[in-house]
């Protein structure tokens, strides 16, 4: 079964060919990089203008390979609501005209169905259940996953996400735009524990928290100032350690509590090469299976939202389409009995979202917290 996924949640356009929700026909992206580059951030104006542009060329890009396609995912949110409405838009025009179902996507689900592209670096099927770390610039999500279509959201940001901490402390810096891939490069030439920065695993919660971290970063840039590139570099692997150490180790630790031995990551951070290595090398201790995709799979892309597509016509069937900025994935949707409205009568999207469990009992003790052979 041949998928077209779209994607236009936020600045990259991207189209894909998936079959059977694993193999990758066609994957192409559009970055919008340099048009958002001198503003220093993402213009949604521009964003949503540029994706009117760019999405019929980049379908048609898509369909090069094969003009098979038995049915259209799409991206309906979260994201930005101009970028949004253009891909659903286009996605119900394809479907009218060529008489085939659509499904509409969560973003985040799209993130955690990267992994079960045939492209993940495990090289293995994944199965479920398994515990998903969603990071990005919009999102710092840990996910319970307990089967398709059933998702507990364990924890959040409470304020800023992991990519846009990463982000706006490139900014600061004046070290350009995106700011995460640049941190990357220059942390590999520092000393990660140089600086003893905070690492906020809040108590008693599954949620993060990285907006005081930034302010640790500020205020000791305008203390001490910074007066070489090695100064630079450790300062950089210092911070970016911190964030890390409080993503793996409540990754870790959600493992345990749920007794799971799988873990997905997912988003443009989890390209991050630190934070890759760093979960490789606790996963083995712990003997826990890592799935992380490929790294261009990483950022947002169309595959993921067609092989979340595939998993969900196969599974529940039919999904409304409907661009929101909210995260609304019911927990699971009522699978429709046929495909003969091909997605196109107005359906009522349950409120809700996911569902998020509250554990009342302090389970993350951050005075004390360690992981056993690991380094704390």
């Amino acid at each position: 079964m041949n998928i077209l996924g779209i994607e236009t949640s936020c600045d990259d356009t991207s189209a894909s060919i998936v079959k059977d929700g694993k193999y990758i026909v066609t994957n192409v992206i559009s970055s919008q990089i340099q048009v958002h580059k001198k503003y220093g951030g993402i213009v949604p104006e521009l964003a949503s203008r540029h994706h009117l542009e760019n999405i019929n060329l980049i379908i048609d890009e898509s369909l090069k390979k094969t003009k098979k396609i038995d049915a259209i995912s799409v991206t309906t949110g979260p994201g930005l609501i101009g970028s949004l409405l253009i891909g659903t838009t286009t996605a119900q025009a394809i479907s009218q005209i060529l008489k085939i179902p659509i499904v509409g996507v969560n973003h985040i689900e799209g993130h955690i169905f990267a992994n079960f592209l045939n492209s993940n670096i495990n090289n293995s099927e994944i199965k479920l259940p398994l515990i998903a770390l969603i990071v990005s610039g919009g999102h710092t999500d840990l996910i319970l996953v307990k089967n398709f279509g059933k998702y507990n959201i364990l924890g959040r940001t409470r304020d800023d996400a992991v990519g846009e901490v990463l982000d706006k402390i490139a900014k600061f810096l004046n070290l350009g735009y995106p700011g995460g891939p640049i941190i990357d490069k220059l942390s590999k030439y520092g000393n990660p524990k140089k600086i003893n920065f905070p690492k906020p695993y809040l108590d008693g919660s599954w949620d993060f928290s990285f907006s005081g971290l930034k302010t640790s970063i500020i205020n000791y840039v305008n203390r001490y100032k910074i007066n070489s590139n090695h100064e630079l570099s450790d300062l950089l692997a210092s911070f970016q350690q911190s964030c890390i150490d409080v993503l793996v180790k409540k990754t870790i630790l959600a493992c345990r509590k749920f007794k799971i031995k799988r873990i997905a990551l997912g988003g443009g951070v989890s390209a991050n090469t630190k934070l890759r290595s760093d979960f490789l090398e606790i996963c083995k201790l712990e003997k826990i299976e890592l799935f992380i995709p490929n790294t261009i799979l990483c950022t947002d892309n169309a595959a993921m939202i067609a092989s979340a597509g595939y998993f969900k016509l196969k599974h529940y069937g039919l999904t409304p389409v409907e661009s929101t900025t909210s995260l609304r994935c019911v927990n699971p949707p009522k699978r429709r009995k046929s495909y003969s409205s091909y997605g196109l009568t107005p359906i009522e999207f349950r409120e809700g979202g996911l569902k998020k469990e509250v554990y009342k009992e302090k389970i993350i003790p951050s005075a004390n917290l360690e992981l056993k052979n690991w380094r704390n």
